[in-house]
């Protein structure tokens, strides 16, 4: 009987590192291949159902712990690196000018439009790199194709990023080819990075040529600004800067460009504009940051109305 017994304990812990080994591949599939059926997670769970089952009750509820904690932890690790999306439900398929904080959170967040684009995406990143700052990139994806590098260099050093369709058109598209503009964009962020996001920025921020209809039906958050620095009409230095401050506010969307032209007063601007915004108490959150910091504060209302 002994000797039974001795059998049975390391049994016990090979169903157990079986049924993690399987759980670990379950969880990292969910995260980074959404295209993945339903049918075939199903089949996977039901593996892992099969493995465990032979293992004593209090076995299978440790085994069971033990997955819930690496599928917790799977998810924690993909959304700092950017490679889940981040942005609450309650978000998803509404437009946002700006989140809605408390006074005394002076958060704001710095977007870029039209990029990547040769040298100033670079540049952009530089300073931002050296001021210890996170920002969103609304991206172009004929850009994506062209300069997948800068892609990649923008996601590896933290940053969040937003779809801006295919080829920046503004005229008005049908259904098919709204989707074709939005999906594509999403679809090729997703094959060079990881990340599937779900922030979309309609072109010129138009708001009824079948984008934005589009993207809210597909779940996006359509992230319009609060603050738009003009960037794109050349002002001078000064003038940019002074526009994105006109309207500075907690929970503010700030509006600039890394693409899409010759952006040197944007370069040449950045690091006053971050002096500047540091000097009056402000801190720099990516768009996903300042939703959430929005979401916790109206989840912390819900409760104190229900006591």
């Amino acid at each position: 009987m002994e000797n039974n017994k001795s059998f049975l304990w390391p049994q016990g812990i090979l169903f157990a590192l079986l049924a993690i080994s399987a759980s670990l591949s379950v969880g990292v599939m969910m995260l980074l291949k959404p295209n993945t059926s339903d049918a075939r997670i199903k089949t996977n769970i039901n593996s892992i159902n099969t493995i465990t089952a032979p293992a004593k009750a209090g076995t299978s509820q440790r085994i069971e712990k033990l997955k819930l904690m690496m599928l917790n932890s799977l998810q924690q690790e993909a959304r700092s690196k950017g490679l889940s999306d981040g942005v609450p439900s309650s978000f998803q398929g509404t437009t946002i000018k700006s989140a809605k904080v408390n006074p005394s959170q002076k958060v704001i967040a710095l977007t870029f439009d039209d990029g990547p684009w040769p040298e100033t995406t670079a540049q952009v990143l530089d300073i931002l790199k050296q001021n210890n700052i996170k920002a969103t990139f609304f991206v172009v994806g004929q850009n994506v194709k062209n300069y997948p590098d800068l892609l990649k260099r923008v996601v590896a050093e933290g940053h969040a990023i937003g779809n801006h369709t295919w080829h920046h058109w503004y005229h008005f598209m049908n259904p098919q080819v709204a989707a074709y503009e939005v999906a594509n964009t999403t679809k090729l962020i997703y094959q060079i990075t990881g990340v599937k996001t779900d922030l979309f920025r309609p072109p010129g921020g138009m708001m009824h040529n079948g984008l934005v209809s589009y993207a809210k039906n597909n779940k996006y958050a359509v992230i319009m600004w609060s603050s738009d620095s003009a960037d794109y009409s050349r002002p001078t230095v000064p003038k940019l800067i002074n526009n994105v401050f006109r309207l500075a506010k907690p929970g503010g969307i700030v509006l600039m460009h890394d693409g899409g032209g010759n952006r040197s007063q944007t370069v040449q601007a950045l690091p006053e504009i971050i002096t500047r915004f540091r000097k009056q108490g402000y801190s720099f959150v990516t768009v996903p940051e300042l939703l959430e910091i929005q979401d916790k504060n109206d989840k912390l209302i819900a409760i104190k109305k229900q006591k």
